[in-house]
């Protein structure tokens, strides 16, 4: 949530988000499956850590959704910075010991060997040998997953697109990822222990899953051929939300019958091929809290072009919300005095920022705004905090958590010192 306090009554819609994670874990009682969440949701999550779920099967399962962090027994699973990563492993020490992450750069992958970093996601050639090298260097043996490219279109948009064909992510599995693999599973310094796979994002047909399971697994099975054993699966996820009203609205036991689905059919499969049922993870992402978040803006300034577009400016923007921008995501929105109204106009929404894709919507159905009105637009609980940025030099809003009625910052406003704290002038300029 951006925005004042005085509007938080309006917000209504954070709710469901202990019901889904607890609907999920009695789904998923026993199957040994891994809930994890993805890095681009809110600070929210924080929040419903006192949620923890025990998942039985005899092994206790218990996870925590912590903002991309989750605590399964004695792992966390990460994604994202891995500075981040590592200050929040430490939150839970002494009893975290396992760290699952992608690595883009030379410093993330020096920092996240030195904290012991339990498995590296392997994406390129590239970081395969460099990795291989600095796990030499430091006498380790370094566990690792495989990110592979399934080659299944999911019909989402482009820009969110991750396992197409020629995607710049992973390796595909109808070309050079069995010879990767291979090369690994001889290597000194790094241990193979499994595949990642993740079609895409905002995704809403079952079978884009299933048949990314189906390759997956059996691609597993041309290994164990091999002799390589697959023990870890990571199935991604990407499960979409309601924007507008051209998505379909799932429930919370829509979304968990979603994931048991997927666990059951990866172990059909993995026993069809013979295979023992690999230890599953799943990736809800912005299903789980996306639909949450609102985000409010104040009116500005109107511009009408009648007959043709209206526009109507808040103080926000792409730098509070770059999806727009990116990829000319939708969004459903209402103006908070007035949301018991028909909306009576089509407007589009523009940001504060130079720029004239600065927009977080156009052709959005809205009631009658005036200046000063605040425009609560929905499902903006991931993918917004997460995505932001000093463009344009603005600050970024605080984030408040609502429950009922009560209300507090979770993040707190920048301020323009905020922006200013890093800002010098060299001695030699003076």
């Amino acid at each position: 949530l951006s925005g004042e306090r005085t509007a938080l009554n309006f917000l209504q819609r954070m709710s469901g988000i202990a019901t889904y994670t607890r609907t999920m874990a009695e789904l998923l009682e026993g199957t040994g499956t891994l809930l994890l969440d993805t890095r681009k949701t809110t600070p929210l999550l924080r929040s419903f850590e006192k949620y923890a779920v025990t998942v039985g099967g005899g092994s206790n399962h218990r996870f925590n959704l912590s903002d991309g962090v989750l605590l399964k027994d004695n792992h966390i699973g990460a994604a994202g910075g891995v500075r981040q990563a590592i200050e929040r492993a430490r939150a839970y020490a002494p009893f975290v010991r396992k760290i699952e992450i992608e690595v883009e750069t030379l410093d993330e992958l020096d920092e996240a060997l030195d904290a012991g970093i339990g498995f590296f996601v392997i994406d390129s050639l590239n970081e395969l040998e460099l990795l291989d090298k600095k796990a030499g260097e430091r006498g380790v043996r370094q566990d690792v997953l495989v990110r592979i490219n399934p080659g299944v279109s999911a019909h989402t948009f482009e820009a969110v697109m991750t396992a197409a064909p020629f995607s710049k992510f992973g390796f595909d599995v109808h070309g050079d990822a069995f010879d990767v693999i291979r090369d690994i599973a001889s290597r000194d310094n790094l241990n193979f222990r499994g595949l990642h796979a993740h079609i895409g994002s905002q995704i809403y047909e079952a079978s884009s899953y299933e048949k990314a399971i189906d390759i997956t697994v059996d691609f597993a099975g041309r290994l164990a051929e091999a002799g390589i054993v697959c023990d870890i699966l990571d199935m991604g996820g990407g499960y979409g939300i309601y924007y507008t009203d051209k998505d379909p609205k799932f429930t919370p036991s829509a979304y968990a019958a979603t994931v048991e689905n997927v666990a059951r059919r990866v172990a059909e499969k993995s026993a069809e091929r013979g295979l023992s049922a690999p230890f599953l993870i799943v990736e809800p992402g912005r299903s789980i809290v996306g639909e949450a978040g609102v985000t409010l803006y104040t009116v500005g300034a109107i511009k009408d072009f009648p007959g043709v577009k209206k526009y109507v400016a808040v103080d926000g923007g792409m730098f509070d919300n770059p999806r727009y921008a990116l990829y000319e995501s939708e969004y459903s929105a209402v103006i908070a005095g007035k949301a018991s109204e028909p909306a009576s106009e089509v407007v589009t929404v523009a940001g504060k920022c130079c720029e004239s894709g600065d927009l977080i919507g156009k052709d959005m159905p809205l009631q009658h705004a005036e200046t000063g009105d605040i425009l609560a637009v929905f499902s903006t609980g991931a993918y917004n905090y997460s995505m932001a940025s000093n463009y344009n030099l603005n600050a970024i809003p605080p984030v408040v958590l609502v429950d009922g009625d009560r209300a507090d910052y979770i993040v707190k406003a920048q301020t323009y010192d905020d922006l200013l704290r890093n800002n010098t002038v060299p001695e030699w300029l003076n």
